[in-house]
């Protein structure tokens, strides 16, 4: 489909500009064979159509020069105003009519009437290697209907006026008249265990494994430090399991029989049980380590395990970007040490010190993030 429209699995080089952080990484993965939900992303230029209409543009950059960005009070007063000049705007038809063409086709290739999706914005400046702006912008879960999926889009676009996204460019010198919000639209993963995996320990940036943090139910618990997940740490070569902790998990954030997304509370049984099996923790840790190689630089990733898909298919990726912590941070030589560690350091050397092509740039995909 031309237009406002590019599915994931038809993404090319030349879309990146045009779908921002999240929606890129979603069509990369899903060309690299990485198992993602299908999907697709609305682009920047439906946005464009809101940004460059001349009564609400004069507005949004009248109110950003007059707020002191200080002011916790006056810039959320301000952030609540232009979300509601942007939610009270009318959509172009063009672009109803291809949000609307593309659900239903969505719902055709996945079989089912009114398939329930995740409405995720996707800023042009998401996850670059400079900034992380996850969680600053919005996720809807479990919209159901093209009339919803265009409300939560224009939803999305708004975010980007959030009191938060306005400081955070503000903080991090990025222009707030450059910056531009594509949305994806991705069928939703029902979830027996979700969570994120980085392909360095977040502790102290040991580049030799991979660690998980994993949870019940949708991986928004985890991703929002709502629980205290599972933590595992697995080894990058022979994806041995070289650390365990399974932690009391009292709460799960699922989808309830009216579609309602909450948070519920863990049967008791199941709280100190490990929501992974050995198995799936390796499955975990060897698609987030292709997923590295593929984008050439350290990742943080969001899986979850799908209800509906056999073992040893059910783990999915649902968002990857470049770790943004230890990876800023210059990396100091140390001496090799003998044995297997210094083995696995050895062979792990020409990755770390590779240079990926074109996707160092790094432009990543939440959850909710």
């Amino acid at each position: 489909m031309n237009g406002y429209i590019v599915w994931f699995d038809g993404y090319s080089d030349h879309d990146r500009i045009r779908v921002g952080g999240k929606s890129a990484s979603l069509g990369e993965m899903t060309a690299a064979g990485l198992p993602v939900p299908p999907g697709f992303a609305i682009t920047t230029e439906a946005y464009h159509t809101l940004r460059n209409h001349p009564e609400i543009r004069s507005r949004v950059h009248s109110l950003l020069g007059s707020v002191d960005l200080l002011d916790a009070d006056a810039l959320e007063g301000v952030s609540a105003e232009i979300r509601r000049l942007i939610d009270a705007a009318e959509i172009p038809r063009d672009i109803v009519d291809q949000v609307t063409d593309a659900y239903a086709e969505l719902c055709e290739r996945c079989g089912v009437e009114d398939v329930p999706v995740a409405v995720r914005s996707s800023a042009t400046a998401e996850d670059l290697p400079d900034a992380s702006f996850a969680g600053e912008h919005d996720t809807y879960l479990w919209v159901r209907g093209a009339d919803q999926v265009l409300a939560k889009m224009r939803r999305c676009w708004s975010s980007l006026f959030s009191a938060r996204a306005i400081s955070y460019r503000h903080e991090m010198g990025h222009d707030h008249d450059v910056i531009s919000m594509s949305v994806a639209v991705q069928k939703m993963v029902v979830p027996r265990a979700a969570g994120v995996a980085f392909t360095l320990n977040p502790l102290d940036g040991d580049r030799s494994t991979v660690a998980i943090d994993a949870s019940w139910g949708l991986g928004e618990a985890v991703v929002g430090g709502e629980v205290n997940p599972d933590n595992y740490l697995v080894d990058k070569v022979l994806f041995e399991i070289v650390k365990r902790k399974v932690s009391r998990k009292e709460m799960e954030i699922r989808v309830g029989d009216d579609d309602r997304v909450e948070q519920v509370a863990v049967d008791v049984e199941r709280q100190t049980q490990p929501c992974l099996s050995d198995e799936e923790i390796r499955t975990v840790a060897r698609l987030a380590r292709r997923a590295e190689r593929y984008y050439g630089v350290p990742q943080d990733v969001e899986w979850a395990l799908d209800v509906h898909l056999p073992p040893g298919e059910n783990v999915v990726l649902l968002q990857s970007r470049p770790e943004t912590v230890w990876s800023r941070r210059p990396r100091v030589p140390i001496s090799r040490p003998l044995g297997l560690e210094g083995i696995v350091a050895t062979l792990l050397a020409p990755l770390d010190g590779r240079v990926g092509d074109r996707k160092e740039e790094g432009v990543g995909q939440t959850g909710s993030r």
